[in-house]
């Protein structure tokens, strides 16, 4: 005979997922629930926990339990790309420039016309070749340091750098410390590798430094994740105090530090990365998908001549070598000026969107960098940010929620918006439809087309 509580669990799985109890609705508190269906208090958390594992619900700490919008893909993060060919795009960042198909057609055929062509036929050095390192070392130098080309190892994209470095520098089970709000890339890389990620929490400058080193004498932290240079997706470029006082933390608790570097080349005279501060400890992962273009998955790990080894096995358990014709290409470009000159009109658009961005948003409260390629929209406490992105939605445009981000047990009601996908003529639209749902939601206001 089903268990009573099982029931409970049934019913309210039918009703939500048939719309009877619609997205949004906050269901009754757990003392509510077990005074009306005669249970105690212990088995009606443990009703709301069942559906809150089955996707239907989410337990937000001192607000109660919400009915989740289930027609979403949880978070509508990371796992999910804007197929359609309507939707405006405001969930992932992918800029682009006029003309850079034009340069890519003629770096082909450059390519093609010169040097031995039958070299990219055949396997390289699992690292890349030197002479490559060597390029790409001489490029970093505007970020604040000059690596050494033996330790710079040429990688299938930034992802495939965190990925290398989880796999050869951590073990399953490890404690990572990253801030409360992180990168949807690692979140996924941290559960496929079994690490657990603990939350420091995030000041309006930066993550918490003290709450961190608390951390590490209550937890055994094996490593700090951390994006100094333009944080995705707060915005923040820490100081150089703030800088070396996490080298010192690492030191002082023995930490590997995985350094993100991916959007650093949007801010011009930034500090010295964490490379710099701890040298000895620090892999720095960049890659070229942001500045240049995503379809190109170049990046590089930068590390200390003791990890080179463990990383470079990796390199090879992964993908053996990066793909000498993508590299060649990025190297061509870096040589010629190309890769300066895309950063240079790169940094020139996202100011422009942040700008069109603070026009169009109004009065709402942004997060944000005024070099950066994305916006974070925290919402009213009583707003419902999967409500807000089911609209959004439905008007064919896609933006995150706050959950692919959120490393704490209490995801923020809140939507990240990328700015570097679409025309400016669409994000100018986009952001004002953005702007309508966003103030229905929260203060029952109506666009002009009755949103």
């Amino acid at each position: 005979m089903k268990a009573r509580y099982k029931s409970i669990v049934d019913n309210f799985a039918e009703a939500i997922r048939s719309g009877k109890i619609t997205a949004g609705s906050q269901l009754p508190t757990h003392r509510q629930l077990a005074l009306t269906e005669h249970i105690s208090l212990v088995t009606a958390t443990r009703v709301y926990r069942e559906l809150e594992a089955m996707g239907l619900v989410s337990g937000e700490t001192g607000r109660g339990t919400f009915v989740r919008d289930i027609s979403l893909p949880p978070g509508h993060g990371v796992d999910q790309l804007a197929v359609a060919t309507n939707v405006l795009d405001l969930n992932f960042n992918y800029p682009s420039l006029p003309g850079q198909g034009e340069r890519l057609r003629d770096a082909l055929r450059q390519m093609a016309a010169g040097g031995d062509i039958e070299s990219h036929l055949r396997y390289q050095p699992h690292a890349g070749r030197l002479a490559e390192r060597e390029i790409i070392a001489r490029h970093l130098t505007q970020r604040g340091f000059r690596p050494d080309a033996e330790n710079v190892l040429i990688v299938n994209g930034a992802q495939h750098g965190l990925t290398i470095t989880a796999m050869a520098l951590l073990k399953p089970g490890d404690v990572v410390a990253v801030d409360a709000l992180t990168y949807s890339g690692f979140k996924a890389l941290a559960a496929l590798c079994h690490l657990e990620l603990v939350a420091i929490p995030c000041t309006a400058e930066g993550p918490d430094l003290q709450a961190l080193r608390q951390l590490c004498t209550r937890r055994q932290v094996r490593a700090i994740y951390a994006m100094p240079t333009l944080h995705n997706p707060l915005g923040w470029v820490l100081d150089r105090q703030q800088r070396k006082a996490i080298a010192d933390i690492a030191r002082q608790h023995d930490l590997l530090i995985i350094e993100d570097a991916a959007y650093a080349y949007l801010i011009r005279h930034p500090p010295p990365p964490l490379a710099v501060f701890a040298p000895e400890r620090t892999v720095y992962i960049t890659g070229f998908s942001k500045n240049v273009a995503t379809g190109l998955r170049v990046g590089v790990a930068i590390c200390p001549a003791h990890y080179r080894p463990a990383l470079e096995r990796a390199i090879r358990a992964t993908a053996w070598n990066t793909p000498s014709l993508m590299t060649t290409l990025v190297c061509n470009w870096i040589e010629d000026g190309t890769v300066s000159r895309f950063e240079t009109l790169k940094r020139r658009d996202a100011r422009l969107r942040q700008s069109v961005a603070r026009e169009c948003l109004g009065h709402l409260p942004c997060i944000t960098h005024p070099d950066s390629y994305f916006i974070w929209l925290p919402l009213a406490e009583e707003a419902r940010a999967d409500r807000v992105v089911k609209a959004l939605m439905d008007n064919n445009i896609s933006v995150s929620t706050a959950e692919p981000f959120s490393v704490s047990a209490s995801v923020p009601q809140a939507i990240r918006i990328a700015l570097g996908s679409v025309s400016m003529d669409n994000l100018r639209s986009a952001l004002v439809k953005v702007r309508e749902v966003i103030e229905f939601e929260q203060y029952g206001l109506r666009g002009s087309d009755g949103v």
